[in-house]
């Protein structure tokens, strides 16, 4: 492999895993504002859209501008803006703070995440190591959701759950994310191809001529409901665990990583998977295989009584096999992506990626949104079990894509 190309690759990983641990915090930041800044369950679930809508709108407004911007300047103009989102927040420590640093942090995926897939476009050599590259990169974005988990239950006392201490983990962000942004614009890349040809007046209808094609509307669907499922679990899975399980609160954010844990070995192993099965197969596969541990694991987590001695020896099993979905979870995204982008030209992948963040956003609020009321409402066990509604359609507009992909 060229070093031009490996230090590329490099460099998308890097931002890619800094904001895996940002964005994918916000579990764990609802958890601790319900602890040490005073929230609801009902209030605290805002925190989603605050990360999530921000991605919405800059994917909208801006994701077919970026390539005359240049995808390295983007991606260090998000590096740059949560290094200072990080500083602030140990130092105003407030509920009103953690919604601006999701707000940054929101915005800035938006252009990492469209910069990072049109640079996959540019560094692949043919379609094969195009889905080889996303499978691998979507699956250390989870090794840095992983990593998240272990830094926050790390600085977390559970002694006294009211505790601001674990601001401190933000100092450490702040000096990995001006760290990655000096390597993003260290690295050089010819990025004249992803560049449209057409005049900059055209690149924002550009992206309405993508989404009324009967694949791409179909497409989005898909990523719209993958999200929403992903989101619903992932984000409420430390809550589920300290008020259902009744584990203390650093354990639950660190049982809450293997969900994290278990997404990023299915990605990572989709793609040797793949090279013996067809892909929607391994996909159909995948979700009747969540949908059976949900419907098999959530019975094992009705009458558990609180231990305070809990240990993981003493763990209840549910904690072990929940987060098991993540497994199976893993390889959908990943491969549902790379097919539409490996159809289009690279000058089309900035447009498109920006459409698959703005259906992914809306999908991780709308999921994270519902559980959290459900779970207020009628209790950890019911929030989950309404994930297999959305596990449903999500099988049935994958079938659907399929159909249109083929024809």
């Amino acid at each position: 492999m060229p070093a031009s190309r490996l230090r590329v690759i490099g460099a998308i990983i890097l931002a890619y895993m800094l904001f895996a641990i940002l964005l994918n915090s916000v579990g764990t930041v609802i958890l601790q504002s319900i602890a040490s800044l005073g929230q609801t369950k009902s209030s605290a679930a805002i925190l989603e859209a605050f990360k999530d809508l921000p991605i919405a709108i800059t994917s909208f407004l801006v994701a077919s501008f970026l390539p005359r911007f240049g995808l390295r300047n983007s991606m260090a103009l998000a590096c740059g803006s949560v290094c200072l989102a990080c500083i602030a927040m140990p130092l105003l420590p407030s509920f009103a703070m953690t919604k601006l640093l999701f707000a940054v942090t929101g915005a800035g995926f938006a252009l990492i995440k469209v910069s990072a897939y049109s640079m996959v476009g540019l560094v692949a050599r043919d379609k094969a190591d195009h889905a080889s590259l996303i499978s691998t990169i979507e699956g250390l974005f989870m090794v840095g959701v992983l990593s998240g988990y272990w830094l926050f239950s790390a600085v977390i006392d559970s002694s006294n759950p009211a505790s601001l201490g674990w601001l401190k983990v933000y100092w450490l962000l702040a000096a990995l994310s001006a760290v990655v942004a000096l390597v993003v614009m260290t690295t050089s890349l010819d990025e004249s191809a992803a560049r449209p040809d057409a005049a900059p007046s055209s690149d924002f209808t550009a992206m309405f001529t993508l989404i009324v094609r009967p694949l791409v509307m179909v497409f989005l669907l898909s990523a719209f409901l993958y999200v929403l499922v992903e989101q619903a679990i992932g984000t409420w899975l430390p809550t589920f665990n300290n008020e259902v399980l009744h584990m203390p609160q650093a354990m639950s954010v660190m049982a809450a990583s293997l969900f994290a844990g278990a997404t990023a070995a299915g990605r990572l192993g989709a793609g040797f998977v793949l090279r013996r099965v067809a892909w929607f197969r391994l996909i159909a596969v995948c979700i009747a295989a969540m949908a059976l541990l949900v419907i098999l694991t959530l019975p094992l987590t009705r009458g558990l009584a609180p231990n305070p001695q809990m240990s993981w020896a003493s763990a209840p099993l549910a904690a072990f096999i929940l987060p098991m979905v993540g497994l199976f979870l893993a390889p959908i995204y990943p491969i549902i992506n790379s097919r539409v982008l490996s159809a289009l030209p690279n000058s089309a992948h900035a447009t498109m990626t920006g459409l698959i963040v703005v259906f992914s956003a809306l999908g991780g609020t709308t999921g994270s949104y519902i559980t959290g009321q459900t779970f207020a409402a009628l209790g950890g066990q019911t929030a989950f079990y309404f994930s297999l509604i959305p596990m449903a359609l999500l099988l049935a507009a994958i079938t659907m894509f399929k159909r249109l992909s083929t024809t």
